[in-house]
């Protein structure tokens, strides 16, 4: 199973500032990690490839300074690392992330299953996965809790509603955000 994940940089800490003019997160100067939800998702994904063989690729937006975790991915065991970067990105919102991520997601092919951390800890908005599913008409799950098992056409997977755990068959290839 080929597996492509999309991580974020984000900042380490919560006393960032808001540029007034653009409404856009002042980073400079702020030290910064991957967002803690891509943790999970690259853990998952290392555990499904062990499970279901194939590859994993982490994929990241961002400034060349990104590129810091994805060397923590390939530390963590990813099999390859791409990163997407050009001054035009700087301030996208998460329709623009999500298509240009789409469009790297493309280039890229032979995937399965992507897999991206149910939200940001900068952003908290819980779009960027369910919106790249979109752009490439691809069945999607949020929340997803656990994998249970890989078929050969299909995953069955545990998926957090807030008061129950719903288990659902969802067809490959599609996308999934992981929450632990």
């Amino acid at each position: 199973m080929n597996i492509l994940v999309c991580i974020k940089q984000v900042p380490s800490s919560t006393h960032v500032t808001v540029d007034e003019k653009t409404g856009v997160l002042n980073r400079s100067g702020v030290e910064s990690k991957m967002n803690p939800y891509d943790l999970f998702a690259i853990e998952t994904a290392l555990q499904l490839r062990e499970q279901a063989g194939g590859t994993v690729t982490a994929l990241s937006m961002g400034p060349p300074q990104a590129r810091s975790i994805l060397e923590e991915a390939l530390a963590m065991g990813a099999d390859q690392a791409c990163l997407l970067s050009d001054r035009r990105f700087a301030g996208a919102d998460v329709v623009a992330t999500s298509y240009t991520l789409s469009q790297g997601i493309r280039h890229l092919g032979n995937y399965d299953l992507i897999i991206c951390g149910k939200q940001t800890t900068d952003g908290d908005t819980a779009q960027v996965g369910a919106e790249i599913a979109e752009f490439m008409d691809l069945p999607h799950a949020a929340n997803v809790m656990a994998i249970g098992s890989v078929g050969p056409d299909h995953l069955l997977i545990d998926v957090n509603l807030e008061q129950i755990v719903q288990k659902q068959k969802i067809l490959l290839p599609c996308l999934l955000t992981v929450e632990k």
